[in-house]
This record gives C-alpha cells, structure tokens and sequence, in this order.
C-alpha cells in the first residue's frame, strides 16, 4: 500500500488495507490460518501509485507474490488494476487483489462474514498491532480463522493483535526498491514458502 500506517487506514483482504484496514480476501491469493513457517517468500503490494510496471522484471528479481489494489470505499475503483492483475499473472506472480476500506468493527465483521458468506472463503485481514488494539478493542473473534497481515514497518515483526497465533503476511517496509517498479514500493513477506503460498492460493 502507499498510504502509511495511521489510524486512518483501513483493512484488507488478499486480496487484501491498513491500519486502518482491514484486507478484504485476496481473489486469488486467499490463505487459511497455519502454523508459522520457517521460510519466507518475498512479495509486494502495489496501486496506481506505483504506475505502470514491468511485472516480468519484478518476477525476475526474486518477487512471488502481489496484492493489488482494486477498490477504495463504495466507488473508488484503481485505475491501473487490471493492467496490474493480468500483467502479475502472465509473470508468473501470485497475485491477490485488495480492497481499501475506512472501517470500524461493526463494518469488519459485516464485511468479513459478507465476504465469506459469498465466496467460501475467509479474508485476509491487513493492520498494525496499534490499529487493531485502539479501533477494535483487542477483538481477538477473527483470528481463528481469517489469516493477519501485518503492517510493521521494522526489522522484526513484533507484538502481535490480541489472540493472534502468529501472522501469514508481514508488510516490513513501505520504502522498499523494486526493478520493474519506478520509486518507492511496499515489500512483503509470507510466512512460508512457494509451495504453501501456492497450496493456499488454490484454496487446497
């Protein structure tokens, strides 16, 4: 995401925004909570912002995976979307897609079981620690099952939200350097390797 954590963010999904936010499920990258794993498999978060991008040279320098921005509130729609969605998928990226959202708890758990209610699925939810603990009192219902990404922009991932066994998504930086992506890019890591990025993306 290009916006930086505040409590004027909102949540995604992976599809998946921030501190604020909380990540609506991503379409093509939807996880289910796992147990931590020991590797890492590099990703990014792009929107309009990172304007027209290169995804063969973003595949080539090591990136797995993207969660791309969609929509904004109820009528925002990312003008760079699909060019970004098709062009991740012929790179060979794991792509999600995200929704930006200025939400409070009643509207995350409408959204979250709206969500799940019409695609099956359970959505990525994307916030800082802070976020979550001032916004929504320490709500520990969603982690049992919808999977957190995390937004801390540090060396470590740190303490998480309140009830939440571990994290599948960590964004660590919003400052990041991609090739294929002129300027500044958010970088992410999953909490496991290819395979497991892949398992959970076909929802197997």
């Amino acid at each position: 995401m290009t916006h930086s954590p505040s409590p004027r963010r909102a949540v995604r999904s992976l599809a998946a925004g921030a501190l604020a936010l909380v990540a609506t499920a991503a379409t093509a990258v939807v996880v289910t909570a796992s147990p931590a794993q020991a590797a890492t498999t590099a990703g990014i978060d792009v929107s309009r912002y990172q304007g027209s991008i290169n995804w063969t040279s973003v595949r080539n320098a090591g990136i797995q995976f993207a969660f791309i921005k969609t929509t904004e509130g109820t009528t925002v729609k990312d003008a760079n979307f699909a060019a970004n969605y098709v062009g991740a998928y012929n790179a060979g990226v794991i792509r999600g897609a995200y929704h930006f959202a200025l939400p409070d708890r009643s509207w995350i758990s409408d959204f979250l079981n709206t969500y799940r209610t019409r695609t099956g699925r359970y959505a990525v939810i994307y916030t800082t620690t802070s976020w979550w603990t001032s916004c929504t009192g320490n709500w520990s219902g969603p982690w049992a099952n919808h999977p957190l990404w995390l937004a801390r922009w540090a060396s470590t991932p740190g303490t998480l939200p309140a009830g939440a066994p571990f994290y599948s998504f960590w964004q660590y930086t919003s400052s990041g350097s991609v090739p294929g992506i002129s300027g500044a890019v958010d970088r992410d890591y999953f909490n496991g390797d290819r395979s497991r990025l892949i398992a959970l993306a076909n929802n197997t």
